[in-house]
């Protein structure tokens, strides 16, 4: 009777596997385990619950698959704003150094990297030169009874680049004028440079309440043709062309406008219709952009122009023991004879060959300006006597030296430009319980339900096995102790 009592517990147990098909919410399932022999109904069954699980589990690694892809889309959105703050906007004659500024101790030193003396200190390619210019060169390169003086490249290069003052004619920002003052001295490949609304030096960022012409920064400009160096030879440190350079940026990044910059000629009225641009990158593995912070002694927020600053300055310091002037540090000035034997080449290389040394990353967020330029004649023929007699120059002077630049936002809204993940993880999950619903009807308590059920299968027949084998030892223990109180018993009576 016991051991009848024993197998029909067994036949309940859960470990029965037509048991928990029957009873399980799996789909198929009880049609597939059915009590009694296999018929051709239950192959069928077999077949269709193999086939779904197998498409279930090729869509299943197709969209993990996908998701290991860390696939993004781009998000653009325009936004309206009740005011944006003006960006930064730097400017740079092209022309680096002033010819009457120039003495004869600086012609000593910067002669030759100026292509104006040859190695022998003598006037290189006199017969380029105008009448006027070639006697003032020769009364500065008189060398005669000479004795050189100490030369600083940093002294020179602030000392006979343009000043703000003299290049200013006439500045407006939203009607209101704005000053020399109102530009900071900042030093690039082309020499000395301005830039407005930096805000450097404590003064706070200026920002506009309305786009169009005339509600942001108009600058009219004398670029100063008179004072451009002779050009009797290719060097970086001269130039063919008249006019500016000009790159408009945010605060957080320094100017780069040797690279980035664009040009505004004389004799004509510039218009620059701006609109600021919102950037957000994913970072890796969905993006390629910078997330870290920046890894410089120079800069504190990190941007492409910081980098590639930072990446020359090394470069050069490393190649040649010496910075150029505009570059950041404490490192020594490259003298003249650095500039032209190491420095310009270096960069030089650097800039248009060397494409593994300075390899800076996009950062995660940035802001840029998307630009449309236009440009009319002046003076026009009317007011070319009136700007003569304004600024005591003559008409031709004006239309080869002055030009005026209008800088504006086109709209009071910016473009924001957003990278998003494509396919998370709730995507993921739930594009594989949708297929689990379709293919098999499961769901995550379907998966509980097994695994309760493998649980309950090694319950019982791992640890029934060692209770079984225990069994045995306490039957016979319990024999003995039943014997023993038996014949207590008789022996008392």
């Amino acid at each position: 009777m016991k051991g009848d009592s024993e197998e029909s517990i067994e036949s309940i147990r859960p470990s029965n596997l037509q048991a928990f098909a029957n009873m399980s919410t799996l789909h198929g399932m009880s049609h597939i385990f059915a009590y009694g022999h296999m018929t051709f109904r239950r192959f069928l069954w077999t077949l269709s619950f193999l086939g779904s699980l197998a498409l279930l589990m090729l869509v299943c690694m197709d969209r993990v698959s996908y998701y290991f892809e860390y696939p993004h889309v781009t998000k653009l959105d325009e936004v309206a704003a009740p005011n944006l703050t003006f960006p930064a906007v730097t400017f740079c004659n092209l022309n680096e150094f002033r010819f009457s500024k120039i003495t004869r101790n600086d012609l000593y030193h910067v002669g030759e990297l100026l292509a104006l003396l040859n190695s022998n200190y003598q006037i290189a390619n006199t017969h380029l030169a105008e009448p006027e210019v070639l006697a003032a060169l020769k009364d500065k390169a008189n060398f005669l009874n000479f004795k050189p003086k100490q030369f600083n490249m940093t002294d020179f290069y602030n000392r006979t680049g343009h000043d703000i003052s003299d290049m200013l004619l006439q500045c407006t920002f939203r009607g209101s004028e704005c000053y020399p003052w109102n530009f900071s001295t900042i030093y690039t490949r082309y020499g000395k440079c301005y830039t407005f609304n930096s805000g450097l030096d404590g003064n706070p960022l200026l920002t506009t309440l309305k786009g169009g012409t005339g509600n942001g920064l108009e600058i009219m400009l004398d670029i100063q043709q008179d004072e451009y160096l002779p050009v009797w030879g290719e060097t970086d440190e001269t130039s063919y062309e008249a006019g500016i350079k000009v790159q408009i940026h945010s605060q957080d990044e320094p100017p780069f406008i040797d690279q980035l910059g664009f040009g505004v000629a004389p004799g004509f009225q510039t218009f620059v219709s701006c609109q600021q641009q919102l950037l957000q990158y994913l970072p890796p593995p969905w993006g390629d952009c910078k997330s870290t912070p920046i890894d410089s002694e120079f800069f504190s927020t990190y941007s492409i122009t910081a980098c590639r600053i930072d990446c020359e300055t090394r470069y050069l310091v490393e190649n040649c023991n010496c910075r150029m002037v505009h570059m950041p540090g404490t490192s020594m000035v490259c003298t003249p004879e650095q500039y032209k034997d190491c420095a310009d080449p270096a960069l030089d290389f650097l800039v248009e060959k060397d494409n593994d040394y300075c390899v800076c990353e996009t950062p995660c967020n940035m802001i840029r300006y998307g630009k449309e330029l236009s440009m009319v004649k002046i003076p026009s023929k009317a007011s070319a006597k009136y700007l003569a007699k304004k600024f005591n120059k003559t008409e031709q002077y004006i239309g080869e030296n002055v030009l005026v630049l209008d800088i504006f936002f086109e709209a009071l809204n910016y473009e924001k430009i957003e990278q998003k993940k494509a396919y998370e993880i709730a995507g993921l999950l739930g594009d594989i319980g949708g297929q689990m619903g379709l293919f098999i009807g499961a769901s995550v308590l379907t998966i509980l339900e097994i695994f309760d059920y493998l649980y309950e299968v090694f319950k019982d027949k791992v640890l029934g096995y060692f209770m079984r084998k225990k069994r045995p030892q306490l039957s016979h223990t319990a024999l003995v102790c039943s014997s023993a109180l038996h014949y207590k018993r008789n022996n008392t009576m």
